[in-house]
């Protein structure tokens, strides 16, 4: 795991110089502490930053290939490497070194630039071809590891944080206001929008390649549910499923330091730790992190539990209300996009821990969102089935829903009446967001006559409806696992569990995200994930025998944290500070009434902490990206 950056000018007669390479290393040393390297050749330049885990006296990059004629630096994992390493030798390719870096070397050489096809892992690298003059770039089938770009009239820059970017001088620093409407509609920026103009994500499952100054992007894969139906017995998915996690664990345990796991307490980290110590024998660390405030539940005891079955070494750390505020500035430094994501700082904290003992941590990420793990899935699939049974007569229903949940003050029903008459495309936004939240009914109100000029809610939503488009003939419940898979997994989830545990130089692995487990997911038949009231129920059957009865019938409590006790009280004040200071209300972007008006609401008890957190986030991205506080 590590830090990827680099130049190309588009000019073959200008340079990139050392020192600049050099700035960008800097800027993302967290991701790599234990080695750097660089390769400048004219109008390239690659930067490298390295947290040795294969390999480790071998695994110095920039490498190339036999001839010094491709170069390659990568930041991930390439868990079929060894079975790759072997079919590239017997076609004649010689190796130096042990890693998986360059297997991926020898692939381009043979595939060029289909080689990304035959990757089992996670990654994001950059490889440059010196004969073609070509530089090519790709991000794992899931969105993983993260790549970033910077496109502009002469050149192209890129790295594995936006920070590598912004280290070069000639990359302007320019917020793009449509991207704002964007972060505060889904609370986070989905698609490879980032908030400055310009600055650009690499889709996961895309590659890029720039030739003679033309910068072309080709998607190479993507999540296809179109098979999704009735084939086999339950039983038979059941072995399927547990066959192919117990191999991806094995997969992610490959490792020349040494691997511990996150434990949740939940269903999914539990059965990850369990696969692994039926097969190893070496000594297994587990770390979870837990709160004792009231009304919160505490994840410590289940995880205590899972580690006393499986014998694993267990390491708890709780946080405090001070701890959360006084990370959040970095917690916004480090992920770099505007993400509403209070677990994450949870996760920094107890990947800080482990830090202290492993370089490698699994977790259970991605079960519920492969196999439908999530209530609002059952609900909305359930919902849209009585939609279906009204006909004609929805709208009437749903105004009678609305009017009746005003009457009683049931938030449910008030929330489902208005979408009685509204088509799934137009309101399943992702798993965080509808239409209906806060900030997309009262943006009118929310921005100032300037900002309201500059930016259009139906522009930010058409973000996903192009992947409700993409997924037209999928059915109801794969849609919207389509749509998240491609948005809220990696424009939310993934950017915090990559950008927290690497502040800390940790690596994180998630096995279920494993393309392959996706692929079964994906082509499972609705009751294998709903049915009736039981959500993921061909996980949960296939998972039984390796999670204890306790945690596998235990309700789902996700990854609770009480930001929202302490921002209305211990921190009460910080708010007001960080939301009302004059530096605030001077970017211009929203009406001073209106965000007095939320904080007053929020204070009184309304349940707004999520639009206050996005607000605060916001600001803090302003004074790290924009005024250049630094905060690390």
């Amino acid at each position: 795991m590590c830090g990827i950056c680099g130049k190309l000018e588009f000019e073959r007669e200008k340079q990139v110089s050392a020192s600049l390479l050099k700035s960008m290393a800097d800027a993302i040393r967290h991701r790599g502490p234990d080695d750097e390297g660089f390769y400048a050749s004219g109008q390239v330049g690659l930067g490298f930053r390295r947290l040795s885990i294969i390999d480790l006296a071998g695994g110095h990059q920039p490498l190339s290939n036999e001839d010094g004629a491709v170069w390659i630096i990568f930041n991930g994992e390439i868990y079929n490497y060894q079975g790759l390493r072997e079919e590239l030798a017997a076609k004649g390719h010689v190796f130096k070194t042990k890693t998986d870096t360059e297997v991926i070397v020898h692939l381009y050489e043979e595939y060029g630039s289909e080689c990304v096809a035959k990757l089992r892992g996670m990654f994001g690298f950059a490889i440059w071809d010196s004969k073609t003059s070509t530089l090519f770039l790709a991000r794992d089938r899931v969105g993983i590891k993260p790549l970033y770009y910077y496109v502009g009239d002469r050149f192209l820059v890129f790295g594995s944080e936006i920070k590598a970017i912004l280290a070069d001088p000639a990359v302007p620093r320019e917020v793009d206001p449509q991207v704002i409407d964007q972060f505060l509609t889904y609370y986070y920026v989905p698609g490879r929008q980032t908030l400055l103009r310009n600055l650009f994500k690499l889709e996961p499952g895309h590659s890029l390649t720039v030739k003679n100054g033309k910068v072309e992007i080709r998607r190479y894969w993507d999540l296809d549910f179109s098979a999704a139906g009735n084939h086999h017995s339950s039983n038979d998915y059941e072995q399927q499923l547990v066959e192919l996690l117990d191999e991806a664990v094995q997969l992610h345990m490959i490792s020349d330091v040494p691997v511990g796991f996150l434990l949740s307490g939940g269903i999914d980290s539990t059965a990850m730790l369990s696969f692994a110590a039926e097969k190893t024998d070496k000594p297994i660390s587990t770390y979870t992190v837990g709160f004792s405030s009231q009304g919160v539940i505490d994840e410590r005891p289940f995880a205590r539990l899972a580690a006393e079955r499986y014998g694993s070494k267990h390491y708890e750390i709780s946080m405090s209300s001070d701890e959360f505020a006084g990370f959040l500035p970095r917690y916004v430094w480090h992920m770099e996009e505007p993400v509403v994501e209070p677990p994450a700082i949870a996760l920094y904290y107890v990947s800080k821990l482990a830090s202290q003992y492993v370089k490698v941590l699994i977790s259970g990420e991605g079960g519920d969102e492969a196999f439908a793990g999530y209530q609002n899935y059952r609900n909305i699939f359930w919902f849209e089935t009585a939609k279906k049974f009204f006909g004609p007569l929805r709208g009437p229903v749903g105004q009678g829903m609305s009017a009746l949940g005003q009457f009683l003050g049931s938030r449910v029903l008030s929330k489902y009446g208005p979408l009685m008459d509204t088509d799934l495309a137009e309101y399943y936004l992702s798993r965080t967001s509808t239409p209906f939240q806060f900030f997309n009914q009262a943006s009118a109100g929310l921005y100032s006559l300037d900002m309201a000029h500059k930016v259009s809610k139906d522009r930010s939503m058409d973000v996903v409806r192009q992947f409700h488009a993409n997924g037209a003939s999928y059915g109801l419940l794969e849609k919207m696992l389509y749509v998240d898979t491609k948005t809220w997994l990696p424009d939310d989830l993934l950017v915090k569990a990559d950008k927290m545990t690497m502040a800390n130089s940790v690596e994180l692995r998630v096995p279920f995200l494993d393309h392959k487990v996706l692929e079964f997911a994906a082509q499972l038949p609705r009751n294998q994930k709903i049915r009736g009231l039981t959500m993921k129920y061909v996980a949960k059957k296939a998972l039984a025998k390796h999670v204890p009865e306790e945690i596998l019938n235990r309700r789902k409590a996700g990854f609770p944290v009480p930001y929202d006790a302490w921002l209305r009280t211990n921190l009460r004040e910080w708010v007001n500070e960080i939301l009302l200071a004059p530096e605030t209300l001077s970017r211009g972007y929203f009406r001073q009434r209106t965000v007095e008006g939320l904080i007053q609401r929020y204070h009184a008890g309304a349940g707004y902490s999520k639009e206050i957190f996005a607000l605060i986030v916001l600001e803090l991205w302003h004074r790290s990206f924009i005024d250049n506080q630094v905060q690390a």
